[in-house]
């Protein structure tokens, strides 16, 4: 199987060489060995495993959730009911998340709405909240 050096892996995959560094350091990516010079190489199927990495982050896995789904997808006699709990613990946190945001989202709509952005910053409604106190026109802390 052909071998490529690491600048090269990284390159086709649209990263640095650290990041690739980084991977084996968390073994989510092993070298092939090194070149007679000291560099890493891998192979070129490693290509197609970095795409699996990009992938699943874009989806919000985060690099450990990763290695778990590498070692389902490679496990001898791992079960799609294992990928399916993971993947719906995935969804759920990020429902979670997506409530949290709109949460701070009313809250800084309600901040905005008491700055009419005159006068000095002292006085501002917004930095009264973020300095937890009551702001002089309002003595409702949205935050």
């Amino acid at each position: 199987m052909q071998t490529v050096t690491i600048g090269a892996l990284a390159k086709q995959a649209g990263l640095v060489p650290g990041t690739l560094r980084y991977y084996e350091s968390i073994g989510l990516l092993q070298p092939a060995g090194r070149s007679p010079s000291g560099y890493r190489l891998y192979h070129r199927a490693d290509m197609q495993r970095l795409r699996f990495i990009r992938r699943a982050q874009e989806l919000g896995f985060s690099l450990e959730e990763v290695a778990l789904l590498l070692n389902l997808s490679h496990e001898r006699g791992a079960q799609a009911a294992d990928v399916r709990r993971l993947t719906e613990e995935k969804l759920s946190d990020i429902a979670e998340r997506i409530r949290d945001l709109k949460r701070i989202q009313r809250a800084l709509q309600v901040l905005v709405g008491q700055c009419h952005g005159k006068g000095p910053a002292a006085d501002c409604p917004i930095l009264a909240a973020l300095n937890d106190a009551a702001p002089r026109s309002q003595t409702r802390n949205p935050l």
